[in-house]
């Protein structure tokens, strides 16, 4: 019986390509906004975190529809008044554009997040990416290499 080495460059191709290319644009959060507006700019668009920018785009943390209730509702503060800054989470998981998917993908798992904000290297926001996202690529690139394999065995019959 031959055994035939599997080509992985294809997947290692993907693993080593630029995270940017599976990021998608985030919406966030002002940080001088109220937690009013921003718990109800979360629950238009369904989510259940944000994250928190300044006027010039650059993350300055994150926020949860929890943390802020229990914080801000919890302890009779007025959400109409209090800001959003005051609220920050600032160790929320992040990666740089250029980083591979195989490092964003690391560092959600050791984080224990199943999303990440990426950043250009000047720290501004330019989207997110999650695990989910990362294993239907995964998928996708296994789908066409076993296409490929099968191509490939069929000619050599």
């Amino acid at each position: 019986m031959e055994h035939t080495k599997q080509d992985t460059s294809v997947e290692a191709n993907f693993n080593d390509r630029s995270v940017k290319e599976i990021t998608t644009p985030a919406k966030s959060v002002l940080s001088d906004a109220s937690v009013e507006s921003a718990l109800g700019d979360m629950h238009g668009r369904g989510v259940d975190s944000s994250s928190v920018v300044d006027q010039d785009g650059v993350l300055l943390g994150s926020v949860s529809k929890d943390g802020m209730d229990r914080n801000v509702g919890g302890f009779g503060h007025d959400p109409k008044t209090e800001q959003v800054e005051s609220q920050l989470e600032k160790s929320a998981a992040t990666c740089f554009d250029d980083q591979s998917v195989s490092e964003a993908k690391q560092i959600m798992l050791d984080s224990n997040v199943g999303d990440i904000s990426v950043l250009n290297h000047e720290t501004f926001l330019v989207g997110t990416t999650n695990l989910k996202e990362i294993a239907k690529e995964e998928d996708r690139e296994n789908a066409r290499n076993l296409r490929e394999i099968r191509r490939s065995a069929a000619r050599g019959k």
